[in-house]
C-alpha cells in the first residue's frame, strides 16, 4: 500500500509542440508543504497555472527535463513577467536543469536584450550533474518539516536529458521522465517508484527515435515495479489509439492516461 502523502500533483499539459485545443506541451506541477514546483515549461504553461489556481509568483523552483522549445519555451516569458512591479514578488525563484544550462540560459537572455536579468530577490541557476541529487528541498528548513527530496538521472533523448524523482519524508515518491528512449537509468530512478509519469509519445506501431511507446512505457514500470503509471507526451497519432491496451501488454498496475489539469 502506497504512504500517505502531502504532495499534490497536478498535469499541466499532456502533449508536445503540435498545437492542440485539448493538449498543453507536457508539463507537471507539483505543491508540497507551501512549495510549489513547475517540472518543465513549454508556450502556454503560465495560462495553465492560472486554471490550476497557481500564480506564477507562487512557483519556488522550475526543473527542466531538457531544452527542446516544448518542454522550455515559456521559460524567457515567466521570468520577463515576474519584473512586472503588480506581481509583488517576494521570493527567489530557482532554475534547475542538466549540462549546459547555465549556457542555454546566457543564450536565452542575450536572445532578449538581456532583459531576464532579475535584481532584488533574484534568480538562482542550478545546473545539475546527473546521477546525483539536489540538496534536500524545504521552503524552511531551520524550523519547517523534514525536506522533499530531490534526485536526477539521465534519459536517453537529449545530451541534458533529465528525469526526476520527488521523494516525501513518509516514503512516498513520484517520478517524472521527461522525453526519452528505453532507458535503463530510467528504470533505474524509478524503481519501486509510487507513481510513475511517462512519455509515450507514439502508439507501439508508429515508434520515433528518442521516444516511448505505450508498450515500452509499460515495460519500463513493470521492471522498475512502480505501482502507478501515467501515461503522457502525446503526438495526435495517439489519439486513436487503445494507448492503454497496448500499454497493459507489458504492465499489469493500474494506468492512467493523462490529460490536461488532472490532478493525481
Amino acid at each position: 500500500m502506497a504512504p500517505d502523502r502531502v504532495m499534490n500533483i497536478t498535469v499541466l499539459g499532456s502533449g508536445t509542440c503540435v498545437p492542440s485545443l485539448e493538449r498543453r506541451p507536457c508539463s507537471i506541477l507539483i505543491q508540497w508543504n507551501h512549495m510549489s514546483i513547475l517540472v518543465d515549461a513549454g508556450p502556454g504553461i503560465m495560462g495553465q497555472l492560472l486554471k490550476a489556481g497557481v500564480k506564477i509568483t507562487d512557483i519556488d523552483l522550475i526543473l527542466l527535463s531538457h531544452f527542446h522549445l516544448d518542454h522550455s519555451a515559456e521559460v524567457a516569458p515567466f521570468i520577463f513577467a515576474l519584473k512586472y512591479s503588480g506581481m509583488n514578488r517576494t521570493k527567489r525563484l530557482t532554475l534547475g536543469g542538466g549540462p549546459g544550462l547555465n549556457a542555454f540560459f546566457n543564450r536565452l537572455n542575450l536572445a532578449h536584450d538581456n532583459s531576464l536579468e532579475m535584481d532584488g530577490t533574484g534568480l538562482t541557476i542550478l545546473e545539475l550533474s546527473p546521477p546525483g541529487s539536489l540538496d534536500a528541498i524545504s521552503p524552511n528548513p531551520a524550523n519547517g518539516p523534514a525536506p522533499l527530496k530531490v534526485s536526477c538521472s539521465r534519459v536517453a533523448h537529449r545530451p541534458e536529458s533529465l528525469a526526476y524523482r520527488f521523494e516525501e519524508p513518509n516514503g512516498f515518491s513520484l517520478v517524472y521522465s521527461g522525453d526519452t528512449d528505453m532507458s535503463d537509468e530510467l528504470v533505474g530512478i524509478s524503481k519501486n517508484a509510487d507513481l510513475l509519469i511517462c512519455e509515450s509519445s507514439f502508439p507501439d506501431d508508429k515508434k520515433r527515435s528518442g521516444h516511448l511507446t505505450p508498450s515500452l512505457a509499460g515495460d519500463i514500470a513493470a521492471r522498475a515495479r512502480v505501482k502507478r503509471l501515467v501515461l503522457t507526451h502525446f503526438y495526435p497519432e495517439c489519439e486513436d489509439a487503445d494507448i492503454l491496451a497496448q500499454c497493459r501488454k507489458s504492465f499489469s498496475g493500474p494506468v492512467v492516461r493523462a490529460k490536461d489539469l488532472l490532478r493525481l
